[in-house]
């Protein structure tokens, strides 16, 4: 059972040249024309968590997130959730302790028999807990392109923020991520329907002005492969005259 500082072999107080230095080493070792194709989860484990302790906030959320969930727990945490059987805040805790520990595909698979979106994680951690580990599982989630999964997580997590300020500086972030993951990859995976109930969402999280203007536009052309042409000629207008008042 590795956290992200044993996966790497380095010390909790490590330096970043240090954390550098040690992902170097490991990944020439995992590299697919040494280790071959049986290595490719195991190098997908040492990126997230080289990315992760490499960064500043990252870090920062991480070594709260562990700290608060996993140490305070002072024996082995996994064998006895699993012990709890069916148990939803046993699962939903579990979800979490495989997450901080690189479990992924395991954190996925479980929190996905118990209902995946649907699965009400808020219910069953503290708030601190449930707002990390709806933002670890929806950048796995996006990883292995499962985006819609990802931007649903995402929108609770912004939405959670905006009322009540948890990640702060780590927020923006937060913000990019969903970005990404709706200019980029996101539309080929849903269809009409839900691309503008994604985009109505959007619009309602309190996104600056020109994320909203794309938003608004994204949207008209959804409604337009609706069939709602008006609405979305009404909506274009609308964009048309928020961004000419705005150079004006």
């Amino acid at each position: 059972m590795n956290n992200y500082y044993e996966l790497l072999g380095v010390e909790r107080g490590a330096s970043t040249g240090e954390i550098k230095k040690a992902f170097r080493e490991k990944a020439k070792r995992l590299h697919p024309d040494i280790a071959g194709k049986t290595a490719e989860g195991q190098m997908r484990k040492l990126l997230t968590a080289y990315e992760t302790l490499s960064s500043a906030e990252r870090r920062y959320e991480y070594d709260r997130a562990y700290s608060r969930f996993v140490q305070a727990a002072g024996f082995n945490y996994r064998t006895w959730l699993r012990e709890q059987g069916d148990d939803p805040a046993s699962q939903a805790k579990l979800v979490f302790f495989e997450l901080l520990h690189l479990e992924d595909d395991e954190a996925i698979a479980i929190w996905r028999r118990n209902g995946g979106i649907n699965f009400p994680l808020e219910k069953y951690l503290d708030r601190d807990d449930w707002l990390d580990c709806c933002f670890i599982l929806a950048e796995e989630l996006d990883r292995r392109q499962h985006c819609y999964e990802a931007f649903r997580l995402l929108t609770l997590v912004i939405r959670e923020e905006r009322r009540q300020p948890y990640f702060r500086l780590f927020t923006p972030e937060i913000e990019k991520l969903i970005r990404e993951i709706v200019r980029l990859r996101l539309r080929p995976q849903v269809d009409d329907e839900t691309w503008v109930e994604c985009m109505e969402t959007l619009l309602g999280l309190g996104f600056p002005p020109r994320d909203r203007n794309f938003w608004l536009r994204s949207l008209a052309q959804g409604l337009y492969a609706l069939g709602d042409r008006a609405g979305a000629e009404q909506l274009m207008r609308e964009t048309k005259k928020r961004m000419s008042g705005a150079t004006s």
